[in-house]
């Protein structure tokens, strides 16, 4: 038997806080779980919290343990869930629209101000004094009929 009735122990370490698991034995003979918090304050001082497990109670402890971890676990797993789906649908709402040319690339669409009814608009290219002398030779045929 080790220090203090110590049988078995291990340890996790995180950044401010240690966790010890120590099987321990008393002195009647009883082996139990010992679960000691050790957390770091102000870098020189530790508080310390412990729990005492017996073996007797292990069974009911651990059914306990295993609840709330699947507990945490599906609460986990359907944040991730909710957190995927809004993203999904914040992109749908502003993801680039894309339309298929005839040769089957993507091109993305860009918006650039104009709107395209789909009617042909022509403007004429000539000068003024082209369009008068063409105006002229149209009413000289109209007149001449």
């Amino acid at each position: 038997m080790g220090a203090r009735g110590e049988l078995f122990t291990t340890q996790v370490y995180l950044d401010n806080r240690s966790y010890f698991f120590n099987v321990k034995e008393n002195r009647t003979g009883d082996i139990f779980l010992q679960i000691v918090e050790s957390k770091s304050r102000d870098g020189a001082d530790f508080d310390r919290h412990q729990i005492a497990i017996f073996a007797e109670d292990m069974q009911k402890f651990l059914q306990g343990m295993d609840k709330s971890l699947s507990f945490i676990d599906k609460a986990r797993r359907a944040r991730v869930k909710a957190v995927r789906e809004k993203k999904a649908e914040k992109e749908a709402k502003y993801a680039k629209k894309l339309y298929y040319v005839k040769d089957g690339e993507k091109e993305a669409k860009r918006d650039d101000g104009i709107k395209r009814t789909g009617r042909v608009h022509i403007v004429s290219k000539r000068s003024g004094a082209d369009k008068a002398n063409d105006a002229a030779l149209q009413n000289g045929a109209e007149s001449e009929q």
